[in-house]
């Protein structure tokens, strides 16, 4: 017996160890590893508390803290979205204590007044991000809670999509300057909808305005800032009521609630062109050309000529908003590496008044063409061409014809040297006659136009011969020729608009099913049948715009002037929908009353 002990008990010692060893580890290890699997948490964070309470009076003005308390841990996703009306001139301050947002004030309150604070979108749970759907807490410094309320939609001028984020502001004081000078008396953000809702209001007499506010200082800066304005005053006529839907919080993707919530007022947000004018920008692009820019449009120019250069031989031009001004040389020699502008113009002192002035601009040359001359071994063929672009898009063709655009200015022309001639489908050559329309707004562009239908099946082609146009370089054009047909896809489809009621002019544009691309446009002043063709299967929106002064352009507004900007306007069909859905190998006709739409 004693011999087995002492060959076996180490055995049986070495095995006790190793197996409490293990059971150890293993114990270890399940005290150190999360449980797995489980649903993952999509609930968001709910309030459990919160002081004051909802609708209290009388709250302390000084040093006042706000706290709410969840039913999780949160984090602030957004400071920015937690907004008080009306606004202080210092944001809003906020800190994290265990499972509760305190926000604060660097400010003292005003008496007697009712504030809302705005949580939405600024807060979300610890782990998973679910972010709060939001909540407005509603206080006042005085005896007594407000109860009137406003809603309405913000949305761009141009495109009429809705503008999330955007400041709506209400003003008691009704002059022009107060937006300019203090912040409003009431305040909210929109939200993915344009939507607004500016809640527990005093029941008085507003001005309205929307503020795409860019420095977050809840003043208008027309500068930086875009601007929406309401023409009449405002004085709301509706009762806050909790269980309103214009005050729920919804998901932003329940679109059947967000479309049934009540819109009172629409504003259209634009960018004010500045009033202040002075030359703001300079270049010189190249050997003899440059451009200036003004701050604001439509500048008073008496005279420019540059020092050293005949007046003959300056070319000049202003876009159409007249706050550009393109400049040329027509020398060919080897311009100076600076050249010296001298402008005298209608600028803006100190005061805020039109004066004369006369203002020397430095125009340095390009460091590529300050250089040293470039070998002529590295001389490329279109420097010394005069260089022109020809475009002729198969859809197109029939309403813009060949639209020609040379790089500079020309000197020389040739027009009547072009060639025009078509292929008929039996490869038989016939030679067309043609018209040649110059740009009323930009001097290097011109349009030739066949003259005569054009038909499919036919192959079209504009020849410019050799040196037949000149540009202030001095250099001639080489020869070229461009071809186009019709587009012969059965496919395509045509979209007949036939106006009415058209009393005005009008800028008629059809656009794809994102509004980020214009297919065609046409400019119309009387009942007409606008003609599509060559459309591809698909969704299009129609835009037309008002041109209430007949420039060809859409104006912005003025606030001060109470000038809206142009109105713009989507056709929209019977379903209420603005989408037109053409299908393939379709002729559609479509009818639009102008005077209903714009009534």
């Amino acid at each position: 017996m004693k011999r087995f002990f002492d060959r076996y008990l180490p055995l049986v010692v070495i095995g006790f160890i190793v197996l409490t060893a293990a059971l150890f580890s293993h114990s270890c290890a399940n005290t150190t590893t999360p449980p797995s699997g489980g649903p993952k948490d999509t609930i968001p964070p709910v309030i459990k508390k919160m002081n004051p309470e909802m609708g209290q009076t009388n709250v302390p003005r000084h040093k006042t803290k706000l706290e709410f308390t969840f039913d999780e841990y949160v984090v602030v996703k957004d400071p920015q979205s937690i907004y008080l009306s009306p606004p202080l001139e210092k944001k809003p301050k906020y800190k994290i204590s265990g499972k509760s947002v305190i926000v604060s004030f660097e400010e003292d309150l005003d008496s007697a007044k009712t504030y809302v604070l705005d949580l939405t979108n600024a807060i979300g749970d610890n782990n998973e991000g679910n972010m709060f759907p939001g909540f407005s807490l509603v206080f006042s410094t005085g005896d007594r809670i407000d109860s009137m309320m406003v809603t309405g939609t913000v949305q761009d001028c141009n495109t009429l999509k809705p503008i999330k984020g955007a400041t709506v502001m209400l003003y008691k004081d009704h002059a022009d300057s107060a937006i300019f000078l203090h912040r409003p008396d009431a305040a909210v953000k929109t939200d993915e909808w344009g939507f607004f809702c500016l809640r527990n209001i005093q029941d008085t007499i507003y001005r309205l305005y929307a503020l795409i506010d860019d420095n977050g200082n809840n003043i208008y800066d027309p500068e930086s800032d875009r601007i929406a304005f309401l023409d009449t005053l405002v004085q709301p006529v509706t009762m806050v009521n909790d269980s309103l839907p214009e005050l729920q919080k919804f998901d932003m993707k329940d679109t059947l609630n967000c479309l049934a919530r009540k819109s009172e007022y629409e504003l259209n947000v634009f960018k004010e062109k500045p009033s202040k004018q002075m030359i703001v920008n300079k270049e010189r692009l190249g050997e003899r050309t440059a451009y200036i820019t003004f701050m604001a449009p439509n500048a008073e120019i008496d005279s420019i000529y540059i020092r050293g250069v005949k007046q003959s031989k300056l070319i000049t031009q202003f876009n159409i908003q007249r706050d550009s001004l393109e400049i040329w040389v027509n020398d060919p020699r080897t311009q100076p590496d600076t050249l010296y502008l001298n402008v005298d113009y209608m600028k803006t002192d100190t005061l805020g008044k039109l004066v004369k002035t006369h203002e020397v601009v430095k125009l340095a040359k390009p460091r590529k063409a300050a250089a040293a001359k470039t070998p002529r071994k590295d001389i490329k063929k279109e420097d010394t061409l005069c260089v022109f672009t020809c475009e002729a898009k198969p859809e197109r063709i029939e309403q813009y014809g060949f639209e020609i655009e040379f790089k500079y200015p020309i000197v020389e022309d040739g027009w009547d040297s072009l060639t025009f001639r078509y292929l008929n489908p039996k490869q038989q050559e016939i030679i067309g006659k043609y018209k040649v329309e110059k740009d009323s707004l930009n001097l290097r562009k011109f349009t030739v136009r066949p003259q005569g239908q054009l038909l499919p099946g036919y192959e079209y082609f504009l020849k410019f011969p050799h040196r037949k146009f000149k540009d202030i370089n001095g250099f001639y054009n080489d020869s070229t020729e461009v071809k186009v047909s019709l587009p012969n896809d059965d496919k395509l489809s045509t979209l007949n608009l036939i106006m009415s009621g058209v009393h005005n002019k009008y800028l008629v544009d059809l656009l794809n099913e994102k509004r980020d691309k214009i297919i065609r446009s046409f400019i119309i002043e009387s009942d007409c049948t606008l003609v599509f063709p060559y459309v591809t299967a698909g969704k299009y929106s129609i835009r037309i715009t008002e041109d209430v002064n007949r420039n060809g352009i859409i104006d912005t507004g003025c606030v001060l002037e109470h000038r809206q900007p142009e109105k713009v306007k989507f056709y929209k069909l019977a379903n209420d929908k603005t989408l037109i859905d053409i299908p393939e190998m379709a002729e559609i006709d479509q009818e639009i009353d102008i005077s209903e739409m714009f009534k």
